[in-house]
């Protein structure tokens, strides 16, 4: 992993940790108004990846994060590298979902992506499941067409596709005491190797029984099993289950990775 996929947090007392929002609008404007009389001058906010997938509000979700960047950076001796957005695993299948016409089996991959959550992210801007398993059968010139499609009216949301390509694979505070990533590490591999572990491998958390990269504190934002709020020694997990009708959680944390603050909205 090059040096740029990092985002290097500015030096701060404490930063916010948001879980998986996963189409939770809703719950995602309460945690916000839950925030914001919490905040003091030099706190960070990292969003945890999984803005995106499976809940009903998607498009309206990445609008009010965004609502809330601009609310956040407004603050006096507020600075862009104060807030960050992280890649999680339904904004990789989105990206990735431009890239069916070049597929050798563009059908199953599809299936495996609307299994995984993408359905609803394609139906937030318009789009239809089944029109794009049909253009997967009649070939890559049909699934060329629809994808262009999706893309054209995804860019008619003010600052949508901004915020995609200003996603980044993980993040740390200034002086490297914790790192923040969407789904999780694979303890047994160097930071620098993990890849798509990033956002993928959700397995890792359960097995950090030691310090991983140098870091304090690895803090996470999707768990397959939505058990909430989970502190552990060496990291922290962060995903109350939004989108799948529960509530979207979120820790503040002081400098050196303990836990100040937590709210599940």
């Amino acid at each position: 992993m090059s040096p740029f996929a990092f985002a290097s947090l500015r030096r701060g007392a404490r930063t916010w940790a948001i879980g998986a929002v996963h189409g939770g609008a809703a719950h995602l404007i309460a945690l916000h108004a839950a925030i914001r009389p919490k905040l003091e001058p030099e706190d960070r906010l990292v969003y945890l990846g999984n803005l995106m997938g499976y809940g009903p509000e998607v498009a309206a979700t990445i609008d009010e994060a965004l609502r809330f960047r601009r609310e956040f950076l407004a603050r006096p001796f507020a600075f862009p590298h104060d807030f960050m957005f992280l890649r999680g695993g339904q904004e990789e299948i989105w990206q990735k979902l431009f890239e069916l016409q070049f597929s050798v089996n563009p059908a199953e991959i599809l299936q495996w992506m609307v299994d995984h959550g993408v359905a609803a992210t394609i139906e937030a801007y318009g789009g239809k499941p089944q029109a794009a398993f049909s253009a997967a059968r009649q070939g890559p010139v049909a699934l060329s067409r629809w994808t262009q499609e999706i893309r054209s009216a995804q860019r008619k949301h003010a600052g949508h596709q901004e915020y995609l390509s200003a996603l980044r694979r993980c993040a740390r505070t200034h002086d490297g005491a914790i790192l923040f990533v969407s789904a999780g590490v694979d303890p047994n591999v160097p930071l620098n190797a993990q890849d798509d572990a990033l956002w993928w491998n959700t397995q890792g958390f359960d097995r950090m029984v030691a310090p991983f990269g140098g870091f304090r504190r690895i803090v996470r934002g999707l768990d397959p099993g939505r058990r909430g709020i989970i502190e552990r020694d060496f990291a922290i997990s962060v995903d109350a289950g939004t989108g799948f009708g529960e509530g979207v959680a979120a820790v503040c944390l002081a400098a050196h990775g303990e836990v100040v603050d937590r709210i599940v909205a």
